[in-house]
């Protein structure tokens, strides 16, 4: 993600590790989506991050800071990794 364009909740690490998983610009990361992008992060960076790269990348999309994020978004999104997790992907 260029630095003329800084997205919500994504600090200069984060840019990094999701140019690292091929995800470049916002529409990269919608395209893709969260959990998806969340997951790639994770499977390259497992020990790095956490929920929290999540939240940031939902509020990033959302276009609000990641603590505004209402709890049901955020269930449902957890649901989403939990469930893509147990199958494999």
């Amino acid at each position: 993600m260029p630095p003329s364009a800084p997205l919500k909740n994504i600090g200069p690490k984060t840019t990094s590790w999701l140019e690292a998983v091929g995800i470049h610009t916002l529409e990269d990361l919608e395209a893709v989506g969260v959990v998806e992008a969340y997951l790639r992060l994770k499977a390259a960076f497992p020990d790095r991050v956490s929920l929290n790269a999540l939240w940031g990348l939902q509020g990033a999309v959302m276009e609000i800071p990641w603590n505004q994020i209402p709890e049901d978004i955020k269930q449902d999104i957890l649901n989403q990794v939990n469930a893509a997790q147990q199958r494999g992907e």
